[in-house]
């Protein structure tokens, strides 16, 4: 199965809002994604509104024809908007309104009743739900408890050290966070859930993590808006898949 690349616009919106103008529109950068070969749009609407806009969402939605996934908050509000606006896929992630991004994996096991409850809501409107979980074996099962279809798994602690290991991808303790990633993902589809990864991947660590296993999509948006600023948006989504492309056959040759 082909990996698919879902694209993070909330960077396009950051960029706009620092000055609460009208550019550049995270709508303009979805369509460039598109037409550059993306799968899929991810956008956060965050409780603050910080960065991408309820109109936003809206436009994404209506104007776009590739996949839309909202990520969101567990809470009444975010559920009744996605209720309303229908995306393909909605993700629960945790929030706080200190951080800059997203940090850590969604707690569900400590939740479990008021997660199911939203994700029941959800799915009474067809919309497909993921969970946005650190590599851990116990979220993985709470997740399928939940009703969850999806598990998105924070690969941004494997981010951290293949950085801080000087981009060794053979060095043992990136081999180490990559293997969690693995049984992660092996734990995920033995519960007949779907195996997607995101957070912190770049233009050098994301091949280790495209050549995994069953892995079926990465969200990808910081590296890629970077990127853009000296190549282009189109051509950083190319690139981007190029790099997942060749990583996957690797991984099936292997």
């Amino acid at each position: 199965m082909t990996l698919r690349l879902y694209v993070n616009v909330d960077h396009v919106a950051t960029i706009r809002q620092a000055r609460r103008g009208h550019e550049p529109d995270p709508l303009l950068a979805a369509l460039a994604c598109e037409r550059a070969g993306a799968d899929g749009i991810t956008a956060h609407l965050r409780e603050d509104r910080r960065h991408i806009q309820d109109a936003d969402v809206r436009k994404l939605g209506e104007l776009t024809q590739i996949k839309l996934n909202l990520e969101m908050a567990a809470t009444d509000e975010m559920v009744g908007i996605a209720c309303a606006l229908k995306p393909q896929m909605a993700m629960f992630v945790p929030e706080g309104r200190h951080e800059v991004t997203t940090e850590g994996g969604l707690d569900i096991v400590s939740q479990e009743a008021r997660l199911k409850d939203a994700v029941a809501r959800l799915a009474e409107q067809g919309i497909i739900v993921s969970v946005f979980i650190d590599a851990e074996i116990a979220q993985v099962e709470a997740a399928a408890r939940i009703g969850a279809k999806v598990c998105e798994i924070h690969t941004g602690p494997y981010a951290h050290v293949f950085h801080s290991a000087g981009r060794d991808a053979e060095s043992p303790a990136v081999l180490a966070e990559i293997d969690k990633i693995r049984q992660a993902g092996a734990a995920i589809r033995t519960l007949g859930l779907r195996f997607n990864a995101g957070h912190a991947l770049n233009y050098y660590n994301v091949q280790p993590i495209a050549r995994l296993p069953g892995i079926r999509e990465l969200h990808i948006g910081h590296a890629i808006v970077s990127r853009s600023v000296f190549t282009g948006l189109r051509e950083a989504v190319r690139e981007m898949k190029r790099l997942m492309r060749e990583a996957a056959e690797r991984g099936e040759s292997a």
